[in-house]
């Protein structure tokens, strides 16, 4: 077994295992947060068209508002602290973050573009 392989193997279990946090953050708090401010955050019945209701646009609106909140706090909860605990580390241990390496073609072509540029 390769590190990498062990690796996707911990990483899936742990966001399976972080998913009922997340989950209880965006239900407990998020979203009465959002019925508080907005009202009821169901849409389910919103744009409801067709005979019965046979169409529900309101239900895929529900699930697009649950996705950006799942995502936002997945951002700000576990990405946003990871990279500056990361910039911390690297910046205690002195490791400079890498410069991109400029492609030559590139770089001879802003050298054209700048001779062909007039100058004041």
């Amino acid at each position: 077994m390769k590190g990498n392989v062990v690796d996707l193997a911990v990483a899936v279990v742990i966001g399976g295992a972080f998913a009922t946090v997340i989950d209880a953050l965006v239900n407990s708090v998020l979203m009465p947060l959002i019925s508080v401010l907005v009202g009821t955050p169901n849409f389910d019945n919103f744009l409801a068209v067709g005979p019965e209701h046979a169409i529900k646009i309101g239900v895929l609106l529900t699930a697009v508002v649950n996705f950006l909140l799942v995502a936002a706090a997945i951002y700000f909860v576990v990405v946003m602290p990871m990279n500056k605990m990361i910039e911390r580390r690297n910046a205690r241990l002195g490791i400079l973050p890498e410069e991109e390496e400029i492609d030559p073609q590139v770089l001879l072509l802003t050298e054209i573009r700048d001779s062909l540029q007039p100058r004041t």
